[in-house]
């Protein structure tokens, strides 16, 4: 594999203009056009390669946190644009950012370990997030960004919906609404080429039937979810709306540090004490940060997750979710009883206590001093013992974009054959 060029995340204005600059020297092929409006009015971009009815569609930027996929759209599109062969009977749709908002709030765009990201972090409420909303609110309260995507999906029909995602520690892989035969090969080449782990036992995807190393199928919709307590539920997201013309999604996730234990899939000696020990920890870690919020901000927890600014609308979000995640972990049996399971979990539970202290710490450091130096203290302790639990390395952005090119590439390909020459139009 020849070396890659080093790369950085894009800012929104710069893939708008990147975007543009591409239609410029391509007019005929590329076309960017406004598809909507977010909730503060920041235009909502979508960048289109080719005129083919069978479609491809491309989300970048659905969490704030999670930059890689910016980098990944443009280069999709630049490799489209070289390669007649993608785009003879195709055409490909790249949603620029799904959030911008969201996109501004989270500064921490060149961290140089993860207390540097933290101190930047920025992920909304679940009911703020574009593909989550419509899981946790009715139909006429979504979010403008949400309907602004799901309204793309209508129009377009895709055969393939292909949502950019990350981890900031961990490894990668994919989710899907339905199997792609023969995507896991490729994707796994591509990660080991990039010596970038892959999460056997995500979390995320607990208890899913797996088509491949690091990549599992979603469940059916009377399937009941691992983790009963959590609002949010896969089959009701935006993923699932290209369904309705006969379409798929996949969910592509990559690491911004490659960490250990989260590949091995050999079987934990004791899963279910493992997770009661994890469980512990999550209480106590945001025991700890509710308490100083409290103290900072009396009857805040009140309004939790609606109430507030953005920041701490998400940390108290956040908070809420913990005693139930605590109780699932305890009362359910470990859907997973590999190593690779634990340790995901044991990302899992570090990072919501984690996540909130950093955007409490974010609203606080201006109006009270004292509770934010205890906030610092947290975040600089959970973020440096995360990082050496798990043995952080830095995967370069220039092989996190690469690695989701080829697989987007792959699964475009793959779900193709898998139609049998279909449009994907319904």
């Amino acid at each position: 594999m020849s070396p890659l060029p080093e790369l950085r995340y894009p800012t929104v204005a710069e893939l708008v203009s990147s975007a543009r600059a591409l239609t410029v020297q391509r007019p005929g092929l590329c076309v960017l056009r406004q598809v909507g409006l977010s909730r503060a009015g920041r235009p909502l971009h979508l960048l289109s390669v080719g005129h083919a009815r069978r479609a491809v569609l491309v989300v970048a930027g659905a969490h704030a946190n999670e930059p890689a996929g910016g980098g990944t759209v443009l280069a999709l599109a630049r490799r489209v644009v070289a390669e007649r062969e993608l785009r003879d009977d195709t055409s490909w749709h790249f949603l620029l950012c799904a959030d911008p908002d969201g996109a501004i709030l989270h500064t921490a765009t060149e961290p140089d370990n993860l207390y540097d990201y933290h101190l930047g972090f920025f992920r909304p409420a679940g009911r703020e997030q574009p593909e989550w909303a419509p899981s946790v609110l009715p139909p006429d309260r979504l979010p403008p960004e949400t309907l602004a995507l799901t309204g793309v999906i209508d129009e377009l029909r895709p055969y393939l919906q292909v949502s950019l995602h990350g981890t900031d520690l961990g490894g990668s892989w994919v989710q899907l609404t339905r199997d792609v035969q023969g995507l896991a090969e490729p994707f796994g080449k591509s990660a080991a080429e990039l010596h970038i782990p892959v999460e056997t036992g995500a979390s995320d995807a607990a208890g899913w039937p797996a088509s491949g190393p690091g990549v599992r199928v979603m469940p059916p919709a009377e399937a009941g979810p691992v983790y009963p307590s959590l609002p949010d539920d896969a089959r009701h997201s935006t993923w699932y709306r290209t369904h309705r013309y006969g379409g798929l999604t996949a969910v592509v996730e990559v690491p911004m540090w490659a960490g250990a234990l989260v590949d091995d899939p050999e079987p934990h000696p004791a899963p279910a004490e493992a997770l009661r020990h994890l469980a512990d920890r999550l209480l106590r870690d945001a025991r700890e940060v509710r308490r100083v919020l409290e103290e900072a901000r009396p009857g805040a927890m009140e309004g939790a997750g609606t109430a507030g600014g953005p920041l701490l609308r998400a940390a108290t979000w956040g908070l809420e979710l913990v005693p139930g995640l605590a109780g699932d972990l305890v009362r359910t049996r470990p859907p997973d009883g590999t190593r690779a399971y634990v340790g995901s979990v044991d990302a899992f539970t570090r990072r919501v206590p984690l996540r909130a202290a950093a955007m409490l710490l974010r609203e606080l450091r201006e109006s009270d001093t004292h509770a934010a130096a205890r906030l610092e203290r947290l975040v600089a302790l959970w973020s440096d013992s995360f990082a050496v639990h798990f043995r952080a390395r830095w995967v370069p952005v220039a092989h996190q974009v690469e690695h989701q090119v080829r697989t987007v590439v792959a699964a475009a390909l793959h779900a193709r054959a898998g139609t049998g020459g279909g449009t994907g139009a319904g």
